[in-house]
């Protein structure tokens, strides 16, 4: 963050301009420090020459689309972001949070309900920090052991692979809770902040996301296990090493 100016940096990327300008007002009058960008490669640069907290990225864009922007992010950092989606399009919610997008907003909005994604994301973040592993821990699960401080998984036979912030705050929820039922619900209220709806398939999808990454995304998943009607639950012991 800025030292000059220590306000929450959000950046909005959408290349509506009616929206940028809403929504710039809004999250300023509300004490947040705001930048905006019309394409990917303003992004970029937003990125390059500014520390950011946040960013808020609409999907349908001119040249890279917020999926590939959302993609690449990924590749350099885990910076909170929230997509903006088509309201009436699921599929594009599901590919956003598969790509590594730690919410999403569907338009058209209400301000008060994303500045509320908003803070609940950063809430996260900061709870994360706090409230996290220690910072020199490893924990070790399976055939894998969590570099807590690097945020990098390791497989026993050697392969590293590193977790965005909504994969990495997943898996520790599952890791502080070994051999617990954990429902649907009250993973969505824990990585959310917010009552899981009827049709919300998004908890479903990051499970479906973090087996894949620890291969355990089979017919029949070992490490995560499905209980019929009632959650998760991760089968493995866990060791602080």
């Amino acid at each position: 963050m800025d030292t000059n100016n220590p306000a929450t940096h959000v950046l909005v990327v959408d290349d509506d301009l009616e929206i940028t300008q809403l929504l710039n007002a809004y999250l300023t009058r509300n004490q947040f420090r705001v930048s905006v960008a019309h394409n990917g490669t303003q992004m970029m640069s937003r990125l390059d020459h500014h520390d950011v907290d946040l960013i808020v990225l609409d999907i349908m864009m001119p040249g890279d689309d917020g999926f590939t922007l959302c993609q690449k992010l990924r590749t350099r950092s885990d910076i909170p972001i929230i997509m903006l989606t088509a309201g009436s399009d699921e599929t594009d919610r599901i590919i956003g949070l598969e790509l590594g997008a730690d919410d999403y907003m569907t338009k058209p909005f209400n301000p008060r309900e994303l500045l509320a994604r908003i803070k609940a994301v950063l809430r996260r973040v900061e709870d994360r920090k706090q409230h996290g592993f220690n910072r020199a821990e490893q924990l070790k699960f399976g055939v894998w052991t969590l570099d807590v401080q690097q945020r990098q998984l390791h497989h026993e036979r050697g392969d590293r692979l590193s977790l965005n912030g909504a994969d990495y705050d997943l898996l520790q929820i599952f890791l502080q809770h070994p051999g617990e039922v954990i429902s649907r619900e009250s993973l969505f209220q824990r990585l959310k902040g917010r009552e899981l709806s009827p049709y919300d398939r998004s908890i479903d999808v990051q499970i479906s996301r973090l087996r894949h990454k620890l291969n355990d995304d089979g017919k029949s998943p070992q490490l995560i296990k499905t209980v019929r009607g009632q959650g998760y639950l991760l089968t493995a012991d866990v060791e602080v090493l």
